[in-house]
């Protein structure tokens, strides 16, 4: 079931290993655009990024958040053995894994095939050989009702122009009864720097700025882009899509915690949340 196409052409690199920007704007990015984009970053990116956050992640582990919440301490999707599970925004697919090794049935996917061949390495590697999918979150390529729980940490759905329709796309694929949690980056961290530093703590855009986050080539095309929901605008779009919600998390930082991740960092998540996770079941 595995289907793992080449990536994309790939992009110019910094020297960090990154795709380099030519610019960063705030400005409308559609569903098109922002498919377009973000699969050429993240299949360029995709060995930068696992170099730098891979051991944080682990290859056999469930991470929902930089705070350093774990499902294996968590447990928000419940008791996952027997049950059909969908991933949506897998990466390199540790949650996956580590939900197999729990006994779950599950398909992992994902907008980039850079990082579904990195998944596909480490499935092999680990011997977990969980079934990949290149596919947008807003046409997943699975049937009515066919699912039981579906899960995403930090996968795909800060990425969409349109949360909704991703979102009635899960509701469409989970059995009555399913279950969905997902963890995004927390509305509240747009208005300020995006600076690990408490002392950098200064608002600086309006929270009600709904534009798209973008970093653009020389040419002003987009390279990477991200958007900006507040927490009304998720809760709206919960149940606009028809799901039940049934738990809001902020995490906290988790004590002992020092791994600093962009914004996050011990220090700054002693003060401001940095990821809300939405915890929702279809009816």
């Amino acid at each position: 079931m595995s289907t793992v196409p080449p990536p994309s052409p790939g992009l110019p690199l910094g020297s960090d290993g990154y795709p380099a920007a030519g610019g960063v704007v705030r400005r409308p990015a559609g569903q098109d655009e922002s498919a377009r984009a973000n699969r050429r970053w993240w299949d360029a990116a995709a060995d930068a990024y696992l170099a730098e956050h891979g051991g944080d992640l682990g290859d056999v582990d469930f991470l929902w958040c930089p705070e350093g919440l774990r499902e294996a301490d968590a447990r928000l999707l419940g008791d996952v053995a027997g049950r059909r599970v969908v991933e949506i925004g897998c990466g390199s697919a540790p949650c996956a894994r580590w939900l197999a090794r729990q006994g779950a049935d599950v398909v992992a996917l994902d907008l980039s095939g850079g990082m579904l061949a990195r998944a596909a390495e480490l499935n092999r590697a680990t011997g977990i050989p969980v079934p990949l999918l290149q596919a947008d979150a807003g046409a997943l390529p699975l049937a009515s009702a066919s699912m039981d729980l579906a899960c995403s940490a930090f996968g795909g759905l800060p990425f969409v122009a349109d949360a909704r329709a991703v979102l009635v796309e899960v509701a469409r694929v989970l059995r009555p009864g399913g279950r969905f949690v997902a963890s995004v980056n927390h509305p509240f961290r747009w208005p300020f720097p995006d600076s690990p530093d408490p002392e950098d703590l200064r608002v600086t855009s309006s929270y009600f700025d709904r534009r798209p986050y973008v970093e653009t080539d020389d040419a002003g095309r987009a390279v990477y882009v991200e958007h900006h929901r507040t927490v009304g605008d998720w809760l709206r779009a919960v149940v606009g899509a028809g799901l039940v919600l049934e738990d809001v998390v902020e995490p906290e930082w988790t004590p002992g915690r020092t791994e600093t991740w962009g914004q996050w960092s011990p220090e700054r998540g002693a003060l401001i949340p940095g990821t809300l996770v939405l915890a929702c079941s279809r009816p």
